[in-house]
């Protein structure tokens, strides 16, 4: 049975693996592998004994999720979307909240979402949220149309976590969404120290990314941003560091080392997994369930990347 854990002061118990409905494959319909292979992904999901999804409606596959969920299935279920809280570059009503709510619960096929996040906030954006958004979750919670209300970040562009800095000080928010990896640790203090210490819920993001597919990508990558963008050289150690874990056989795969990366982080909570493909996800269970990281690896390769915040690896 997958590793569960509890997301902060919520009751939801998560398996360690969530699966993401974004990302690069949004379920294999970003790559125009249509829906009847997302409703395929999901249900491999739920027999390989998941029972933590997350979507958006910006995503396009909330459809998709709803159509693969047998009958009995929802009660045991962490549903998790999300709000698109812009319409044509202004702030949506609270008539177009309601109305992007009920779309979500119309196309999941259910009567309410487990967390209900406000998705991608600008920091700049923050207070706006709190003032005018916000009122409006807690008001459809009332209402049994969600269950707990949280805030995500939008990593590829919030590196250092702007947004979710500003959330965490509040009590408002039950469950976070962050990115964290094997490039970006600022999460570990920037974050989690704070939403373990107040019980707020974090659902891991961006744990495995294009740079974190193979060594050379990931070493194409770090030299660009070495280059382009004046990141510290020493990042660059990385590889040949990396390079030793999998040929010592510890790990077969970088995604593998990625995967456990995340997993074991106390911080992490639930992290998703986002893919088109059913033999892919199997690999993905499969590599998060195996043991913590080898202590000397970690502690070599952790000092690399302190202080670094630039990165996400998309």
């Amino acid at each position: 049975m997958m590793q569960q854990k509890i997301l902060g002061k919520t009751d939801l118990h998560t398996t360690v693996l969530g699966l993401g409905g974004g990302g690069f494959s949004r379920l294999g319909t970003g790559q125009n592998k249509g829906d009847a292979n997302a409703q395929q992904v999901v249900r491999a999901a739920l027999d390989a004994g998941v029972n933590h999804i997350d979507s958006a409606e910006a995503y396009g596959t909330e459809e998709a999720i709803g159509n693969a969920l047998r009958d009995g299935e929802r009660s045991r279920l962490i549903l998790s979307t999300k709000l698109s809280y812009q319409s044509v570059g202004r702030l949506k009503t609270p008539a177009e909240v309601r109305a992007s709510m009920e779309g979500s619960l119309r196309r999941l096929q259910t009567d309410y979402v487990d967390i209900y996040h406000v998705h991608g906030v600008k920091a700049g954006d923050y207070t706006l949220i709190v003032e005018h958004i916000l009122p409006i979750l807690q008001r459809m919670r009332e209402e049994g149309k969600l269950r707990f209300i949280g805030i995500t970040e939008s990593f590829s562009t919030d590196t250092d976590h702007q947004t979710l800095r500003l959330a965490i000080q509040d009590d408002y928010w039950d469950v976070v969404m962050a990115g964290f990896n094997l490039l970006n640790l600022s999460a570990r203090d920037m974050l989690f120290q704070t939403t373990l210490a107040k019980g707020i819920g974090m659902q891991c993001i961006f744990a495995v990314r294009q740079a974190l597919v193979s060594l050379d990508r990931l070493q194409g990558y770090l030299q660009r941003q070495v280059d382009g963008q004046g990141v510290d050289r020493r990042v660059l150690q990385a590889i040949p560091l990396l390079r030793e874990l999998l040929d010592s056989g510890q790990c077969d795969s970088l995604t593998e080392v990625a995967y456990r990366f995340c997993a074991h982080e106390p911080g992490a909570g639930c992290v998703l997994s986002g893919t088109g493909s059913v033999e892919h996800l199997r690999q993905n269970i499969a590599d998060i369930q195996k043991p913590p990281l080898p202590d000397d690896f970690l502690k070599r390769y952790e000092p690399l990347f302190a202080g670094i915040t630039a990165l996400s690896g998309q």
